[in-house]
């Protein structure tokens, strides 16, 4: 096994934000490129915002995602707690080294690190104060998306809150030298902690790991402009779930979030990802979200998802929309999708396009009202077409062209100019699947009555 070492280290706070799931599979891609090890970090520190809700939708939505973890909450490892409130005895420790040092001290409560360098003061027009600075040597960061970065640390920061719990700082570097992280795959905002943590590398006379920043998540420039928040459409990878977006195209989508191979292909499966994966590929400038492409993505996904696959998450979407149950004639819902398929772009949009095949509460398109229904001698196609189709003894698709054709031939109208009306009195809709087929799959009974009810609405 190769001795690359990555964590990912969230914070049990909220949903799972785009970013935190790309930090996740980046640090994943990088490991199981390498054959290295990717552990699963859980930052709990904070004990007034971390709740058992959102530690649970997080390992639900990696579990989702298919990143598993070599190490980490449910799996364990040598290197544990893998919880950082569990980790108390290790932090004293370190915090030891630290004092034995003479690299602390304690103001207001608060154990602060003790940078090295000349003392001065400075007025801080912010704070209004005189504020106490020091003159350190610069630090260069060889960041490997970044190249070399240089920055300088100019205040003592913070190693234990007043309250008594470890700060970020102090844990983020004592966990990854502890645990023998050899690479921190992280998002670019922070870039500016990392001369914080190579000042305390230097402190504890440690090797520091290598560091690669990757580039903010943007907006969808058609929603504005800056990075994305959890407010934002699509930030929060529950609403895919919600949405019954495919985990492959989600993975594929985040991956392609300030990365792309080389090729420049863009539908790839996660076993192309890894092939292709290099940190060096990854850009410097935001990656911009972009809804379309991951609308895109799943669409794609779906066409080639095995039939039996596409069935159980067609149900999912289906049942929870209360169109189906469990006693759904599977024969007949097979055949549903099979019509449907191709004209879907999302499992979300599925109860709203093919809601009439399970119920005739479905919804009526209003511009279909208007352009289809509303319009002169409307009603008068259907009182045409309805006593030939229930006069059929062969409800098959065949048999049903042959009835508008025969109509066509008496009236020297096309078929066309009554497919509209008919689509609509059955469905509420002028789209959809191919329409005789349609036709075929709801059954001449359902089928008639639905004419004769449009029929009925008029008088």
């Amino acid at each position: 096994m190769s001795s690359v070492r990555v964590r990912f280290e969230p914070s049990p706070t909220g949903s799972v934000h785009i970013g935190t799931a790309r930090a996740a599979l980046f640090n994943w891609l990088y490991a199981r490129k390498t054959g290295g090890s990717f552990i699963l970090r859980i930052a709990d520190t904070d004990k007034e915002r971390n709740t058992q809700d959102a530690l649970d939708e997080l390992l639900r939505v990696l579990r989702w995602l298919g990143l598993d973890w070599d190490e980490g909450p449910d799996t364990g490892g040598d290197f544990g707690p893998y919880f950082q409130s569990q980790r108390g005895d290790i932090y004293n420790e370190y915090l030891k080294k630290l004092e034995d040092a003479g690299r602390v001290y304690e103001k207001d409560g608060a154990v602060f690190f003790k940078l090295e360098g000349e003392r001065y003061t400075e007025y801080d027009s912010y704070h209004k104060a005189e504020i106490e600075k020091v003159r350190t040597e610069p630090v260069t960061i060889d960041d490997l998306i970044r190249g070399k970065v240089t920055r300088r640390e100019e205040r003592d920061f913070v190693l234990v809150r007043s309250n008594g719990d470890p700060g970020f700082h102090f844990v983020n570097v004592v966990d990854d030298i502890s645990m023998g992280i050899t690479h921190v795959l992280r998002g670019e905002d922070h870039l500016s902690n990392t001369s914080k943590h190579l000042e305390l590398y230097k402190a504890f006379k440690a090797t520091p790991p290598n560091f690669a920043h990757m580039p903010m998540i943007l907006k969808d420039p058609k929603v504005g402009k800056g990075k994305m928040s959890k407010r934002d459409k699509g930030a929060l990878i529950e609403e895919y779930q919600q949405r019954h977006f495919l985990p492959e195209a989600v993975v594929n989508f985040i991956a392609l979030l300030g990365w792309s191979p080389k090729d420049g292909k863009e539908v790839l499966s996660i076993k192309e990802i890894l092939e292709r994966f290099e940190i060096k590929d990854i850009q410097k400038a935001g990656a911009r979200f972009d809804e379309k492409k991951m609308s895109h993505l799943n669409f794609v996904y779906m066409k080639i998802l095995p039939i039996n696959e596409y069935e159980n998450s067609a149900k999912k979407a289906l049942a929870a929309s209360e169109l189906i149950d469990e006693n759904v004639d599977s024969e007949y819902l097979r055949a549903v999708l099979e019509l449907c398929r191709d004209k879907i772009d999302s499992f979300e949009n599925l109860p709203g396009f093919s809601a009439y095949f399970f119920s005739d509460e479905f919804p009526v398109n209003e511009k279909a009202l208007k352009k289809v229904w509303n319009r002169k001698g409307a009603s008068d196609r259907l009182v045409e077409i309805a006593p030939r189709l229930q006069a059929l003894e062969d409800w098959s698709e065949s048999a049903i062209e042959n009835a508008f054709l025969q109509l066509s031939n008496e009236t020297g109208d096309k078929p066309f100019a009554w497919y509209p009306v008919v689509r609509f009195a059955v469905s509420g809709t002028n789209s959809g699947p191919d329409f005789l087929p349609m036709l075929e799959l709801l059954g001449k009974e359902l089928v008639v009555r639905r004419i004769n009810d449009r029929l009925a609405s008029v008088n």
